[in-house]
């Protein structure tokens, strides 16, 4: 009888079952509460630093806020989307500047991006074998990313000077490879002396990440493609290359971003008033807020740039992850 009884009764729950049933007491609330109070405080640093301030300004661009609102800004009048129709009117002496700076930007983030790829992806591929020297080497690489933003373009502003300045004492004095000596920080090469301090800036940074792509990259299949016959060029074309692929889209796009948003470049580099051949939209939005003090269109224009950049780095993860699917 007593094992009938045994058999009839029911199964006893599941371990997990049991725990799920255990109460919740202060210990397990405070281990469980545990991740959420230590990444409150970078939300807290996040809302202030970051997203606030974008909320404050998307209201703004929807202000009349000009030199004459300063002292009690939150009483603006309205302004409705008219920072954004001034903004978009690119008939008028606004709106075509807007344009101008757009495709000033555009021109000089492609570039830059462009360079600072090959030149980081070239460098890593001649560092990827050892040889002596090869640490202090990557080191005097790194050194342009290293150093503060301001102390690099300071520089290259000096070395750009006409008279005095280290380009031409190379390229006039020494070289003889112009008979006259240019302007670098007015003009038409302004542009081109833009690029260079970029490019000098951000390679190192793509040199950096695809090193470090790299070391993902087995060496039995550079191995495997040299028995084959493999040559040093169809290595790369053949294995590092696609290797790299998923580290070289994430990089691109942040090439992109950060040199299309670029404001202590140009700003240090040029000053307040920037040559027409380099005005990027960073310091079109500067002028408009505060040298002309509208802040209204000013904010109006950093959402357009705002919306812009979001666009862009949706289609181009959608493209990405289409490209892959493709490939797999």
């Amino acid at each position: 009888m007593a094992l009938a009884a045994e058999t009839d009764r029911p199964p006893s729950p599941p371990p997990a079952a049991r725990a799920r049933r255990k109460p919740l007491t202060w210990s397990r609330a405070r281990h469980k509460a545990l991740p959420y109070l230590l990444l409150a405080p970078a939300v807290c640093f996040e809302l202030l630093v970051h997203i606030v301030p974008m909320l404050v300004g998307i209201w703004i661009s929807f202000k009349q806020l000009t030199v004459f609102f300063i002292r009690n800004w939150s009483s603006a009048p309205d302004a409705g989307l008219a920072n954004y129709r001034l903004a978009l009117k690119f008939n008028s002496a606004i709106g075509q500047q807007l344009l101008h700076s757009f495709y000033v930007t555009l021109g000089y983030t492609v570039l830059v991006v462009a360079i600072s790829w090959f030149l980081g992806t070239g460098a890593s591929v001649l560092m990827q074998n050892p040889f002596r020297g090869r640490g202090t080497l990557r080191t005097y690489f790194l050194i342009p990313y290293a150093l503060p933003a301001y102390t690099a373009t300071i520089t290259w502003e000096f070395m750009f000077q006409r008279d005095h300045g280290a380009v031409n004492q190379i390229i006039v004095r020494d070289l003889h490879l112009t008979s006259h000596v240019p302007f670098w920080l007015i003009g038409g090469n302004s542009f081109a002396a833009l690029v260079i301090t970029a490019v000098w800036r951000t390679w190192p940074f793509a040199f950096l990440v695809v090193t470090a792509g790299m070391q993902s990259i087995p060496t039995d299949l550079y191995e495997a493609a040299a028995v084959d016959g493999a040559g040093v060029w169809q290595g790369i074309r053949k294995i590092t290359m696609p290797s790299l692929r998923p580290v070289n889209q994430v990089l691109v796009l942040v090439l992109f971003l950060w040199n299309f948003n670029d404001f202590s470049t140009p700003f240090v580099l040029f000053g307040n008033v920037p040559p027409q051949q380099a005005d990027l939209l960073s310091l079109q939005i500067y002028d408009t807020s505060f040298q002309t003090w509208n802040f209204g269109s000013g904010s109006a224009m950093s959402v357009l740039l705002l919306l812009f950049l979001l666009i862009v780095t949706a289609g181009y993860l959608v493209a990405t992850r289409r490209a892959r699917s493709a490939d797999a």
